[in-house]
């Protein structure tokens, strides 16, 4: 079969402006909560787009780890590629993508570290091979080969026997502070329903958190 042959009907179920929240914040806790629910493998899985200085983009997929009215927040290593690209342009895109329920939340922001205390938290009740992971990765350089990784994991293992290891200093949280939040939900021959919340910038007719809710066309 051609790639240009794969075709899936979007029949679940449709979505309008009188089923959407004010708060694109609890909307979203809404459709996150459903998709828990219904089962999905890894609902918190997201695709993060970030940028070079000069633009040159790049995607990989990351972990919603928490969010509130502030925005999203993931946990990486700031020395990785993704770290670097978001230290120097502080604008990244995320999306969440649903295929059981026929769902997408698109987000676009700019981002920020959150607080080392928020850092430390996190790590602290990660399990212990992802925090001596951690430590053992030199995220996106180049690697001798899987031999040199797990000798250090074991170094590592024995270094911090007894005791927990700390967060690395160049391990932390970022967030992703919302300016648009898009849900779509897939309809038949491809006319999808797309919603977006969009930051109110020029005084026009807001939610009362000061969004601008729009339909947008499929």
């Amino acid at each position: 079969m051609s790639i240009a042959d794969l075709r899936h009907e979007y029949t679940q179920r449709g979505l309008s402006e009188r089923d959407l929240h004010a708060d694109p914040i609890e909307q979203f806790r809404r459709w996150f909560t459903e998709a828990a629910a219904a089962g999905i493998r890894e609902p918190n899985a997201m695709t993060l787009a970030t940028a070079t200085r000069d633009g040159r983009p790049s995607a990989r997929m990351v972990l919603l780890k928490d969010f509130d009215s502030r925005g999203f927040v993931f946990y990486t290593n700031y020395e990785s590629r993704k770290g670097h690209e978001l230290l120097e342009n502080p604008w990244a895109a995320l999306i969440l993508f649903w295929v059981d329920l026929e769902r997408q939340i698109r987000i676009e922001g700019r981002v920020e570290q959150v607080s080392a205390a928020e850092s430390d938290s996190y790590f602290a009740s990660r399990p212990l091979e992802s925090r001596l992971g951690a430590w053992a990765s030199h995220q996106s350089q180049v690697l001798l080969d899987r031999e040199t990784l797990e000798a250090r994991v074991e170094e590592l293992r024995a270094q911090y026997a007894g005791h927990e290891p700390p967060r690395p200093p160049y391990w932390g949280g970022f967030r992703v502070v919302p300016e648009r939040i898009e849900f779509w939900q897939g309809r038949p021959s491809r006319l999808h329903d797309r919603l977006r919340y969009r930051r109110d910038e020029q005084g026009q007719q807001a939610t009362s958190g000061g969004w601008i809710i729009e339909r947008l066309s499929p």
